[in-house]
C-alpha cells in the first residue's frame, strides 16, 4: 500500500514536502497556489528527471552507440507511460510535441486534408481556444461549415439536444473538452462520442483540464483522438496526442522530410524534447505512487488507484470550498454547484466587481489565482461577462489543503470589503 492511501489532510502535508515550490516564502509569506488549472507545481522526482537524462548523455535517435540507444529506450518508456495513463492498447497510438496547442494545430492541418466543401465540423462553446480555433481555421481553409455547440446555462453543461440537431451525414469532426478549464464542469463524453459515431463523425477530445483530476480510458470511451499537456499534471511542458492507430496510420501526415514515414513517429516533426520525456515518465510514476504499490500491480492499475485517491481527496476539498462559498454574499458561481460532475475548479464573480482587481489584490497577499476569459472566451461570452473582466478562477489540486482554502476565503472577504 502507498503511504498516501487514502489521501487526507495529514499525509497531504507530508506529500507537500516533495514539492520545492510549496516550501518557498515570498516576503516572509508562504504562497497559496490556487492556480493549478494554469499549470501545476512539480515534485522533486520530476524536476530531477530533467537533469538525469542530460547528465547520462544527450543524443538523438538512430545512432549505433550506447547513448543514442538509451534515448530510443527513453522514448519507448515515454510512450508506454502515456499509453498506461490514457488506457491505450498500443504505444503506437501516442505521439509527442511541444504542447497540446501545437500538437492539435499541426494535427488539424493533416486531418482536414480529407475534408471537402459542404462538409461540417462542430466545436464547443465551452472549449479552450486550443481545441476550437485550430479546427475553425482548418475548416475555413477547406471551405467547411463550422457549427458551435452551445452550453445549456451557467453550469456550462454542453447542450446534447443541440448536438443531436447539428449532427448529420456531412459532419466530419466533433471537438469537445473533457472538462471546462474555467468551471470544471465535466462533459458526458460517452454520449457525445456515441452520438457522433452514429453519423460517422470522428471525435477529438481536449483532456488537458481533466487529466490532473480523473483517469482517462480512451479504449472504453472509443474516442478517436485525445490530447493532453503534462505540465497540467505535475510534469514538464510537453504535449501529447492519442489517436486510434487505424487513423494515425491512414491519415497523411502534414510533415517535413526528416520526419519518419511510419506512425507514430511520422507525426513528430523535428527532434523530440528528450529531457522533457524523461520528466514525463517521472510525472506518470509520481501519479502512480499515490496508489497501491504492490509488486503484482501494473502501471495502469497503480494509476487507477492513485487517481482514485486524488479524486476522493479533491472531492473533500470541493465540498469544503462550496460550503464556505455559500457563506458569502453577492457571489456567483459558474459551473455546477455540487461536488459531483465537476473538478475542483471554480469560476466566480462578485457583482460588478472586476475579477482582475480581486486577483491582483489576492496576488499581493501571495494567493495565486487567475482571472479573465482564460482562452475560453466563447464560454465567458455565453455567460455575458467577457467585457466585464471574465471570471475569477480558483483551482484546487491534491497538494492543496483545507487550511489554504481558509486563507483564501479570509483574504477574499477582506478584499471584497475594500473593492466592492
Amino acid at each position: 500500500m502507498s503511504s498516501y492511501s487514502p489521501l487526507n489532510q495529514d499525509n497531504v502535508k507530508q506529500l507537500r514536502g516533495m514539492f520545492p515550490a510549496l516550501q518557498r516564502t515570498v516576503n516572509g509569506v508562504s504562497p497559496v497556489y490556487l492556480d493549478g488549472p494554469g499549470g501545476t507545481q512539480l515534485p522533486d522526482s520530476v524536476i530531477d528527471a530533467f537533469g538525469a537524462y542530460l547528465r547520462s548523455g544527450n543524443s538523438n535517435l538512430g545512432g549505433k552507440f550506447q547513448v543514442s540507444q538509451e534515448t530510443v529506450s527513453l522514448v519507448d518508456r515515454a510512450r508506454a507511460s502515456a499509453a498506461a495513463l490514457l488506457g491505450a492498447s498500443s504505444t503506437d497510438s501516442i505521439f509527442f510535441g511541444a504542447n497540446m496547442t501545437s500538437v492539435t494545430f499541426s494535427f488539424s492541418r493533416a486531418l482536414s486534408q480529407e475534408w471537402q466543401a459542404g462538409d461540417e465540423v462542430i466545436v464547443s462553446m465551452a472549449d479552450h481556444g486550443a481545441n476550437r480555433s485550430s479546427w475553425i481555421m482548418a475548416a475555413q481553409d477547406r471551405g467547411v461549415t463550422v457549427h458551435y455547440l452551445p452550453v445549456v446555462d451557467n453550469t456550462s453543461t454542453l447542450d446534447l439536444d443541440a448536438l443531436a440537431a447539428l449532427l448529420n451525414s456531412r459532419t466530419r469532426l466533433v471537438a469537445v473538452t473533457a472538462a471546462s478549464n474555467i468551471t470544471g464542469t465535466l462533459t458526458d463524453l460517452e454520449t457525445v462520442i456515441a452520438m457522433s459515431h452514429d453519423v460517422g463523425a470522428k471525435v477529438f477530445v481536449d483532456a488537458v483540464h481533466l487529466l490532473p483530476h480523473e483517469l482517462v480510458d480512451v479504449h472504453a470511451l472509443d474516442v478517436d483522438f485525445l490530447a493532453g499537456s503534462a505540465y497540467k499534471f505535475y510534469g514538464p511542458h510537453l504535449g501529447f496526442l492519442y489517436g486510434k492507430h487505424e487513423w494515425l496510420s491512414s491519415i497523411r501526415p502534414y510533415k517535413v522530410e526528416p520526419a519518419p514515414t511510419q506512425a507514430p513517429n511520422c507525426w513528430e516533426t523535428g527532434t523530440l524534447n528528450f529531457e522533457a520525456l524523461s520528466a514525463f515518465v517521472a510525472a506518470v510514476e509520481y501519479l502512480a505512487s499515490l496508489g497501491d504499490e504492490g509488486e503484482d500491480k501494473t502501471l495502469r492499475e497503480r494509476l487507477a488507484s492513485g487517481y482514485d485517491n486524488i479524486q476522493q481527496y479533491e472531492m473533500t476539498l470541493s465540498a469544503y470550498f462550496l460550503a464556505q462559498l455559500k457563506q458569502l454574499d453577492n457571489v456567483q458561481l459558474y459551473g455546477v454547484d455540487q461536488v459531483e460532475g465537476r473538478t475542483a475548479t471554480f469560476a466566480l464573480r462578485f457583482g460588478d466587481c472586476d475579477p482582475t482587481v480581486v486577483a491582483e489584490a489576492l496576488g499581493r497577499r501571495q494567493i495565486y489565482v487567475w482571472s479573465g476569459h482564460l482562452y475560453a472566451d466563447r464560454l465567458t461570452d455565453a455567460f455575458g461577462v467577457t467585457a466585464k473582466g471574465g471570471i475569477l478562477r480558483v483551482g484546487l489540486m491534491h497538494y492543496n489543503t483545507v487550511e489554504e482554502i481558509d486563507v483564501f476565503f479570509d483574504a477574499l472577504k477582506d478584499v471584497l470589503s475594500t473593492v466592492a
